[in-house]
Parts: C-alpha cells; sequence; structure tokens
C-alpha cells in the first residue's frame, strides 16, 4: 500500500513539470473525402504498448512517451488501415494530422461506405472503444429513420422503450427502469426538468436533427454522475467543422388526424478561421406540426358484491399545435497544441396550443333490485372547454411554453508530457409557462346512464335523451401555472500515467464536481362567476363535434361544447362583467420550492493487466444536501404556515469493471458498479394537505432516501469488418430503498400527532381517514438479457448486396419486496413499474449509391407503470407496435430528396386498468406524411 501511495504521490508532483526523457504524441483523425472528424479510432505507437482513442472531435493524445521513434498505426471500422512514422522528442509536442479513406478490403471482398455506413463506421468505432457498456448511434443514422425528435430516435436503441404524449415519444425508460431512475445530458451537462414534480427530462423538447451522437452508458465509470441506475444518455451536438460546411433541410407534410399540414427546416453553417485555429458552427431548426388526438378514457369500479363497472368515461377531442424551435452554436480555439477552450450554447423553446373538448359521463352509480342485482345507473354529464386568451400567444389555446437552454465553457490542458487537464463551467435551465389557461364547464345532473360493456376494450357510457337545453353553466377557470429549474455545475479532472505493472499502460484519474440545482413551481389559479348569468348551453356559442372519423370507433360523439372563440374572448378581469374568486385548493399544496447542492469527488485507475485485457477500478462520492420549503394546507385551501426541512446525505459507490479483447473484433466486458436515483422534487418536499370533505390527507416525505443500486453486467460484442455488429449481454440490478406512494386507509389523529409533532391536526378524533406519501420499499431486483445484431448482407451475390438488418431484442424481469396496499397489508408479487418486459426493434434497409430506403418497425410489451392501492386499480402502459418508413434519392452528390411515413399501424396510446381487457385510456394519432429536400455542402 505505502508503495502504491508513494507511486501516485509522486505521478501528481509530475503534474507542474516535464516528465525526463518523454513527450507528446497529439492530432487530429478525419475522413479524407469529406474532411469530416472520425470519433473512436484506435492508435498504437509501435514499439510498446502505447495506445489511445480519439475523442468526439478526432482528436488524440499520448501522454509520457518516451523519446524516440515510433510507428504510428491508425485502425477504424470500414476504413483503410495506415501508419505513419513518427519522432518523439523529450519535453516538446509532436503533432500529427491524419487522414483515412472509406472502405478497404474486409476478407476478400472489398468495403464500399455509402452516406449511411459512413454513419455506422462513426458510431460503431466509439462503442467499440469506450470502456463502459454502451450504445451509440451518430447523426448520419439517425438521419436513415423518420425521427422528428431525440426521443423517437432513441427508442430504436436495444433496452429502451419510450412513453408518449400527444404521439411523441417523451419519457425514457431503459432497461425497464422509470424515467426518473435515468439522466439525460447534453454534451456531459445535465439537462434540468421543465415538468413541475419530478425529474423527467422531456426528449420531445429537442429536435433530433440539432444532434450529432446519443450515447446511452448502461454501466457507469466514476467520473461520470452517479444518478442513473437504469442508464444515462448523453447528447452530443455539433462540434465545429475542420472545414466548410453547409447543410440544409426544407419539407412539408401531411397530418390526416386533423387534415393539416406540418413544416420543417434545419440549417448548419461551420468553418474555421484564423489559419484554423478558431472553428465555430451554428445548427438551427423549425418544427411546426398541427394535429391532434381522439381519446376515451373510463375509470373502473367494483361494488360489495363483485360488480365491475365503470364509474366514469369520458369521451376527448384534441387538437393541438406544437412549434418547436432550436438554435445552437459551437465554437473552439486551439491557443497551441497543448491547449484548447470550448464554447456550446443551445436554446431550445416549444409552444406546444392546445383546445380540449371534455365530454364526461362521471359519479356513475349502480341501482339495485331487490336481490342486489344492478337494474341500472345514473350519474352527471359535463361537457368542458380547454383552452386559453384570446392573444397573439394563445390564440385561444391553452398554451404550454417549454424552454431548454445549456451555455458551457470548457477547456482541455497538457501539463507537460504527462498530465491532461479538463474543465468545464457550465449553466442549464428548464423552464414551464402556461399563460391564461381557461376551462368553461356545463354540466347536466342526476340523469339515468346506460353502459355497454360489449367490448370492454371500448367502454361505452351514454345518456339516452340528454338534450344540450339540459346542461347548465357550472364553472369557468383561468390559472397560470410556472415551474423553473436552473443548475450551475462545474468540474475539473486530471489524468496522468500510473501503473503498477511496468510493461502495461496505466492512467490515474482524480476529479471533483460542484452541482448547484435550484427548481420551483408557482401555480395560481381564479375561478369566475359571470354577474349576468349565462343560459344553457342551447343559448350558448357552442361547436358540435360529431363521430366522423374518431378513431377510437363511430360509436363515440363527442358532442357539443361551448366554442373556444367564446372562452378566448371573455373579459375576465373586467369587474363589472366576473367575479372572481381565488381558489387556493387547487395551488396551495402543490407550490413548493427546492435547493440541492451535490458536492462529488472520485478516483479511477485504468489498469492494463495484459496485452488484452484491461481493468477500471474506482470510487465516487457523492454529498447531497436538500432545502425544500413546502405549504401546510389545512381544508384544502387554508394555509397554515410553510414547512423548512433541509438535509444531507453521503453516498459511496465503488465501481469495478473489466474488458478483454479476445481479438481485434470480438470483446468481452464485465462491470460490478454502483449508481442511486434521487428522489422526485415533490415526494420530498414537506408539505401537508388535508382534504375534510374527502377524509384525506397527503405530506411529502423529506426523510425519503435515494435509491442505491449495484449494478452487474456481462455483454460480448463481435464487430464486422464490413461495418456492424452482433452482441449479447446479460444484467442484474439489485435496487435498495426504491421510491413508491404509500397509502394507508386508517389514519388516526393518534398517527398524526405522533408523525407531525407541532402541526395542528386536522384529523377529527375517532374518525379514519385516507393517507398517502412517498416511502422507501426494500428492495427491488431487476434482470433481463439483450441481443442484437446490425450488418450490411454484402455476403449475398448482385442486387442483395444494397440490403442490411437492424435488430434488437430485450428481456426484462422485475420483483419488489416491501410494498404496501391500500389497508396497509404487504402485497407479494409486485414488479417495479416501467419495467416492460419485451421490446424488439426491426428494421430492413436498401442502398445503393443513389437510392436509399428503410421500414423500420418498434415493438414494447404492456407493463405496469402505475402501483394502485390494490391490483385491481393498478394502471397498466400497454403493448405497443410501431411501423414507420421512409426512404430517399439523390439527385447529385450535394441533393436528396427523401419521404417520410410514421405510425403506419395508427398505434394509440393506452392504459388498462388491473386487467388487459378494461381500458383507462385510448388515444389515437393516425399516421404521419412527409416530403423534403436536403442539401449537404
Amino acid at each position: 500500500m505505502k508503495t502504491i501511495l508513494s507511486a501516485i504521490l509522486f505521478s501528481c508532483l509530475s503534474m507542474l513539470c516535464f516528465g525526463q526523457g518523454t513527450g507528446l504524441v497529439t492530432g487530429h483523425v478525419m475522413d479524407k473525402n469529406q474532411q469530416l472528424s472520425l470519433p473512436g479510432a484506435t492508435l498504437k505507437l509501435k514499439p510498446g504498448n502505447h495506445y489511445t482513442v480519439s475523442n468526439q472531435q478526432g482528436k488524440f493524445e499520448f501522454l509520457g512517451v518516451p523519446a524516440g521513434s515510433y510507428t504510428l498505426e491508425i485502425t477504424y471500422i470500414g476504413y483503410e488501415k495506415i501508419t505513419q512514422e513518427v519522432t518523439v522528442q523529450a519535453g516538446k509536442n509532436t503533432s500529427v494530422n491524419l487522414q483515412l479513406n472509406a472502405g478497404g478490403i474486409a476478407g476478400k471482398e472489398v468495403i464500399v461506405l455509402g452516406d449511411r455506413l459512413r454513419g455506422q463506421a462513426k458510431a460503431l468505432n466509439q462503442q467499440k472503444n469506450n470502456p463502459n457498456i454502451t450504445n451509440i448511434v451518430s447523426a448520419d443514422q439517425i438521419g436513415r429513420f423518420p425521427d422528428a425528435n431525440v426521443g423517437d430516435a432513441i427508442k430504436r436503441i436495444p433496452g429502451i422503450t419510450m412513453q408518449n404524449d400527444q404521439g411523441e415519444a417523451r419519457n425514457i425508460i431503459i432497461r425497464g427502469l422509470a424515467p426518473e431512475l435515468n439522466s439525460v445530458m447534453l454534451n456531459g451537462d445535465r439537462i434540468p426538468s421543465a415538468e413541475g414534480d419530478n425529474r423527467r427530462v422531456q426528449m420531445d423538447l429537442i429536435p433530433s436533427d440539432m444532434v450529432q451522437t446519443i450515447e446511452v452508458n448502461k454501466t457507469l465509470t466514476p467520473d461520470m454522475d452517479a444518478d442513473a441506475i437504469g442508464g444515462a444518455v448523453n447528447l452530443i451536438t455539433r462540434a465545429a467543422p475542420n472545414g466548410p460546411r453547409l447543410s440544409a433541410t426544407l419539407s412539408s407534410g401531411y397530418n390526416p388526424i386533423r387534415s393539416k399540414p406540418l413544416y420543417n427546416g434545419s440549417l448548419v453553417l461551420g468553418n474555421r478561421f484564423f489559419q484554423n485555429k478558431l472553428g465555430a458552427v451554428i445548427s438551427a431548426s423549425y418544427n411546426n406540426n398541427d394535429y391532434g388526438s381522439d381519446n376515451v378514457e373510463a375509470v373502473w369500479a367494483q361494488d360489495d358484491f363483485g360488480n365491475v363497472y365503470t364509474e366514469e368515461v369520458q369521451i376527448r377531442k384534441y387538437d393541438v399545435q406544437r412549434i418547436r424551435r432550436s438554435l445552437s452554436a459551437a465554437l473552439d480555439y486551439k491557443i497551441n497544441t497543448s491547449n484548447t477552450i470550448y464554447l456550446n450554447a443551445m436554446y431550445n423553446w416549444r409552444d406546444d396550443r392546445e383546445n380540449r373538448y371534455r365530454h364526461e359521463l362521471k359519479d356513475i352509480e349502480p341501482e339495485y333490485g331487490a336481490n342486489d342485482q344492478i337494474t341500472g345507473f345514473t350519474g352527471s354529464l359535463s361537457r368542458e372547454t380547454k383552452g386559453g386568451i384570446d392573444n397573439n400567444r394563445n390564440k385561444n389555446r391553452r398554451l404550454e411554453d417549454q424552454r431548454v437552454q445549456n451555455y458551457s465553457l470548457r477547456g482541455e490542458h497538457l501539463l507537460g508530457s504527462k498530465v491532461d487537464l479538463d474543465w468545464g463551467i457550465s449553466f442549464s435551465s428548464a423552464s414551464e409557462d402556461r399563460p391564461n389557461e381557461r376551462y368553461i364547464e356545463y354540466e347536466n345532473e342526476d340523469v339515468p346512464i346506460t353502459l355497454n360493456y360489449a367490448d370492454p376494450r371500448y367502454p361505452f357510457a351514454s345518456a339516452p335523451g340528454a338534450a344540450n337545453s339540459d346542461f347548465v353553466f357550472k364553472s369557468m377557470s383561468e390559472n397560470h401555472d410556472f415551474t423553473r429549474e436552473n443548475e450551475l455545475g462545474m468540474k475539473a479532472n486530471l489524468r496522468f500515467p500510473f501503473s503498477i505493472l511496468p510493461d502495461q499502460k496505466g492512467r490515474l484519474r482524480v476529479g471533483g464536481r460542484l452541482r448547484l440545482k435550484d427548481k420551483k413551481r408557482e401555480n395560481v389559479f381564479y375561478e369566475y362567476e359571470p354577474l349576468t348569468p349565462f343560459g344553457n348551453m342551447a343559448a350558448m356559442p357552442t361547436v358540435l363535434w360529431d363521430s366522423k372519423d374518431f378513431q377510437a370507433g363511430g360509436k363515440y360523439v363527442p358532442g357539443t361544447f361551448i366554442s373556444n372563440k367564446f372562452l378566448g374572448s371573455q373579459q375576465l378581469t373586467n369587474t363589472s362583467l366576473f367575479e372572481a374568486s381565488d381558489e387556493p385548493s387547487e395551488y396551495l399544496a402543490v407550490n413548493f420550492s427546492a435547493k440541492e447542492r451535490i458536492v462529488a469527488g472520485y478516483v479511477r485507475w485504468d489498469q492494463d493487466l495484459t496485452s488484452k485485457l484491461s481493468m477500471i477500478a474506482g470510487v465516487r462520492l457523492e454529498n447531497t444536501h436538500i432545502d425544500y420549503t413546502g405549504n401546510i394546507v389545512e381544508e384544502e385551501e387554508e394555509l397554515a404556515g410553510q414547512r423548512d426541512v433541509q438535509n444531507s446525505y453521503l453516498n459511496v459507490l465503488p465501481g469495478l469493471s473489466f474488458k478483454y479483447d479476445v481479438t481485434n473484433n470480438f470483446i468481452l466486458r464485465l462491470a460490478a458498479t454502483t449508481s442511486i436515483a434521487r428522489p422526485n422534487y415533490y415526494d420530498i418536499t414537506p408539505f401537508v394537505s388535508s382534504i375534510l370533505d374527502d377524509e384525506e390527507l397527503s405530506a411529502g416525505n423529506p426523510e425519503l432516501k435515494a435509491a442505491y443500486a449495484w449494478n452487474f453486467d456481462l455483454m460480448a460484442e463481435h464487430y464486422f469488418s464490413s461495418v456492424g455488429i452482433l452482441s449479447g449481454g446479460v444484467f442484474y440490478k439489485s435496487i435498495r430503498d426504491f421510491i413508491y406512494t404509500y397509502s394507508d386507509l386508517q389514519y388516526s389523529t393518534e398517527k398524526f400527532t405522533a408523525d407531525f409533532p407541532g402541526l395542528q391536526n386536522p384529523v377529527p378524533a375517532g374518525e379514519r381517514w385516507t393517507y398517502k406519501q412517498a416511502r422507501n420499499g426494500d428492495n427491488v431486483k431487476v434482470y433481463g438479457f439483450e441481443v442484437a445484431l446490425q450488418r450490411q448482407l454484402d455476403f449475398l451475390p448482385g442486387f442483395a448486396k444494397g440490403f442490411g438488418v437492424y435488430v434488437n431484442y430485450t428481456y426484462t424481469k422485475s420483483t419488489a419486496d416491501g410494498v404496501y396496499n391500500g389497508d396497509g397489508e404487504k402485497r407479494t408479487g409486485v414488479t417495479l413499474p416501467g419495467t416492460a418486459p419485451h421490446m424488439f426493434n426491426a428494421s430492413l434497409s436498401f442502398e445503393n449509391s443513389r437510392f436509399t430506403a428503410r421500414l423500420s418497425g418498434n415493438y414494447a410489451a404492456a407493463y405496469l407503470d402505475e402501483l394502485g392501492g390494490s391490483d385491481f386499480d393498478d394502471a397498466y402502459y400497454d403493448q405497443q407496435f410501431f411501423l414507420d418508413a421512409n426512404a430517399s434519392y439523390k439527385f447529385t452528390k450535394h441533393l436528396r430528396m427523401f419521404a417520410e411515413a410514421n405510425n403506419l399501424t395508427n398505434q394509440p396510446l393506452r392504459y388498462y386498468q388491473g386487467v388487459s381487457s378494461r381500458t383507462m385510456q385510448a388515444e389515437f394519432y393516425r399516421p404521419r406524411y412527409n416530403v423534403g429536400f436536403k442539401f449537404d455542402l
């Protein structure tokens, strides 16, 4: 141990001086014809055991190379191998620029790299040479799928499924683990969440054409943020090019669901200046999609006699317009061969305008005969219009203004011949603003209801004879919801040679990271009573939505609603027209502020044990300090005070992984790592909310622990020289202190006094209320396997050589211990929410010198989405299968025409309750079509 500590100390002292008799070799690897950087290239200096891998910008460095003459060998899947003589001088930096020719020989066959294969080559070379288990997709691959946003592109990666929102992939699930258990980064910096109560990052905010590379890390190394039990997604934007770059895309399409057009455009400009010292690239993207969805929802109940019925059925029609804008810039300045500065900025802005027309049959109750047999049902009818103020932003619709931005300044420095220093400062912000959101509701109470369960997958409820004149004004409201999260990050890392085996390469990395997070939610809600009473619905300005083309079925008729223009035109602030009343019950309990300070440090040791076997060992320490403020709310609307809670905890996170190169193209990986998942913001906020009428009490839990996981992974990868991969692996995760929602249906005044000493007790003596709170469970075990094949069928004769396949399958299973039902009893046989047991991707492509086409399928099996109070109330996300197609034709070297079709299966978003036949939600979007041109210089 003393010998090792002495060696580390000696290596640290060497940071301030040049190594005696050693020098540096640095350089850049690029495609000779396209002048594009090649990340993931393998470079070796011979003789000796000197090797390295080029980074995202195609740059590389050899530290502490003894002075002398060497042969530099460069290999890259899909490219010709080259060698170059290099002379290293003591105390000096030898800079080498290398250009590779695409193609080469695989066996007896000549490899011809088209545009698509170039993209695959970049991704696979990085994946092969990464020290951890990753999946990488390049921009060229992304562009070959008809994916508008990053979420839709990510869902094609092995082990990943996505939860959709209005037909677009939004929330990421990695290896069956919910979005809160994964992390998303932009160029290595964390992306905050724009949602109010959780840590989910909205993947549909970022257009796919703004990303150069998607990197999914399924195992972590000690230098990476630890809060990623499922995995860490890193979105890498374009770096400055090596020469002039101009690319433009323009397209338009059609949305059959509302017979509306869609528009897309993107632009990339880049070049290098001042003798190539300064590089700059600007990227912009615009997407305008005017569409909608048809939706049916239901809530199922069971009476004391075992009868199952729907106590609520809704028919919803959505009209949605999403405008997505994105702008990014990247600068790099090469001070000299040893020092480079990088500046990155990205701004994403999405306007989501929505009208929702909801016909609701609610409070449905059975009527019983003499033998306790159901003889009929009664309930209430509601027609609600959701919209916004009539101005140039809302346009009579609910406006959801979401913005995500990131700014970073980084530096890379070589200190002498043996020490590499990099540092970074970043600021990220995410916000969601919903101003002037309006609702107007008309109601018809206590009417006979007819239920039809001929097909429970499409539950149907109706009220025969109900007329528009029977609906009377119930309420009109306007709210303003605002959520904002900021994160300031700083980090520094040192890397220098350290090996306990004299003939083998070793590197020691040490570093620190600071993350300062600040989040708040500020909502307000007002109801408005017209001083001149509104008439019944028959006397009001209305719109009629019939069942024509309603995707859930012709039997569903949305009906008559107050028009969105009438709702948007109302002068609610005019006191001569309306009486306003604040409604604290709608927002007091959900408002909060949260601050987190995360301080981390790590040691990572990379050591080659033999010429084929390498190891990464290390430990990461993360200390989390929280300061949360929440509201104490009594009887729904009375603010009794605030609670401020502070807490700190330290996580020690060791990790060990091995990489064994059986051959140059066959690799085995084994990893045992640790990771955490911090609680959702709102779950840990110290609020207390009591609802007297419903006898309900809910509270935050500042004592929630971060879930802690041990992760074990084994992966085998075979890389084809003709640009492809066959891989397979198994994984196992043991998660301690996972978080779930606890329910107590027998909560008493004595329990409240014990749980919340010093607070006014809202629970009357002798009564039993329902109490809900997020709590830590005992343990979850998640295990499974994944296989993947990506292969060009170049071994086939003639025309068939142009075909390629992309196939992957993932199986996941989980068991959860320590979950309690609504009666306080421990549940058995519970799975972890979000664990999709089967995930499958497949695509068949064809490419020649001008024409490219691809047919792609994506399947995920049904899985538990949310635990209810019992098996009957559990909510499941149903299976889904998407079929997409796209093709392109290259007219010239620089001009290409393309066509895309999404969701050809008209796959709905569907939830079910308890059993698959009981639909909770079925929302349809229909296919989407797009045609355009791309110019690339």
